[in-house]
């Protein structure tokens, strides 16, 4: 008889995975106390209404993109095609609008790549680098080298936070969902959870949003007339 060697699942990388999403499945009450009150107390935004990012959707064409896993490069290649598209068919870059809303499984995108490193964010979202095919100790979308993405038929494009920022796209993360991971994240370091949020806030890259909840801001972003488009 065969003997089924299964060779078992990354241990640290399925904890945080099963934690977090069967704590947002359940209210979060998987986490308690592990997450304490004060974890909830550190969303920031560059405004003090956290509706204020909202009024940068003024485009003639509008649209939300709604990230929840990784999907490899589809959250900022769609947003690129948004732009170029309207272009073509006679709508300037700067009067189109588009928000993607990084939630769930996709909040490391919004976080500098020591994070990647230091919390084994490639193996805990299951994210791989182009480059290496190996889990990824990077944000690979984070001002990427020309070159870094090339697509067949368009050749290289610029498809980094940075570069979509600098065309006008509008990135927030969900608070939620970094309270609800860092938790889980602190819980199997040994580690408080508001030490390890705090840090995940403090990582998060420049001109990206700290929004309540992903669903909020999908929800705010359509009642501001954005079309609404799933990342899948």
């Amino acid at each position: 008889m065969k003997r089924n060697n299964v060779k078992p699942a990354n241990e640290r990388r399925d904890f945080l995975r099963q934690v977090a999403t069967g704590a947002a499945a359940m209210s979060l009450t998987m986490l308690t106390p592990a997450i304490p009150a004060s974890a909830g107390s550190l969303l920031t935004s560059s405004d003090a209404d956290p509706e204020a990012w909202l009024n940068k959707i003024k485009g003639k064409h509008r649209i939300v993109f709604d990230v929840t896993e990784p999907r490899s490069i589809l959250p900022f290649a769609w947003s690129r095609v948004f732009l170029i598209t309207n272009e073509k068919t006679g709508t300037p870059e700067k009067e189109s609008s588009v928000v993607v809303v990084l939630r769930h499984g996709a909040i490391p995108f919004a976080m500098e790549s020591k994070l990647w490193e230091k919390y084994k964010f490639g193996e805990m979202f299951k994210v791989n680098d182009e480059a290496t095919k190996a889990s990824s100790t990077r944000n690979m979308f984070w001002q990427p080298k020309e070159g870094d993405f090339k697509i067949p038929g368009l050749g290289n494009v610029a498809i980094g936070i940075n570069e979509l920022q600098d065309s006008g796209v509008i990135f927030c993360v969900c608070d939620m969902a970094l309270t609800v991971y860092s938790a889980a994240a602190a819980l199997q370091m040994n580690k408080e959870a508001d030490e390890v949020k705090k840090e995940w806030v403090a990582g998060v890259l420049p001109g990206i949003e700290i929004v309540p909840s992903g669903v909020w801001a999908v929800g705010r972003a359509q009642e501001h007339q954005c079309s609404y488009c799933f990342v899948a």
